[in-house]
């Protein structure tokens, strides 16, 4: 899979995985909603139910950077498949205009952040390495 269409396809993607260091180095593993910018992915925290906006994937970041988001494509056909895994690092941005831009570029993509845009901490993951993978 050439580096363009991976960068296409991660950013049509509705939704991904992304995976951060927790606690005693043990994986932390969850979907997440972002947008793509050239090499970096932005994520913010939003108003769904949450225990607090201190999520536990911005503590990680903020204890140890490196991450991996995999955005995938299942079907039966298996002819179809594809994935792609994005390592980098990831930190949390401070108020101001780079997170006001990452909160429109992810309204621009997302229905539900247009009606109620995020509000939380914004997580920006820069992209060192692109690998992908695709059955044909």
């Amino acid at each position: 899979m050439t580096e363009e269409v991976m960068r296409e396809r991660v950013a049509a993607a509705r939704v991904g995985r992304l995976a951060t260091v927790g606690t005693g180095g043990l994986p932390h593993l969850l979907p997440f909603c972002f947008a793509a910018e050239g090499d970096v992915l932005y994520s913010a925290v939003d108003s769904k139910p949450k225990r607090t906006r201190r999520l536990q994937r911005l503590r990680n970041a903020a204890r140890e950077p490196h991450v991996s988001v995999l955005v995938d494509h299942y079907e039966e056909d298996w002819d179809r498949l594809w994935w792609i895994r994005l390592d980098g690092r990831a930190s949390e941005l401070p108020a101001g205009p780079e997170a006001q831009r990452a909160t429109a570029l992810l309204a621009a993509k997302y229905r539900q952040y247009r009606e109620r845009p995020p509000e939380g901490p914004v997580l920006r993951i820069d992209v060192e390495r692109w690998r992908g993978w695709a059955a044909s």
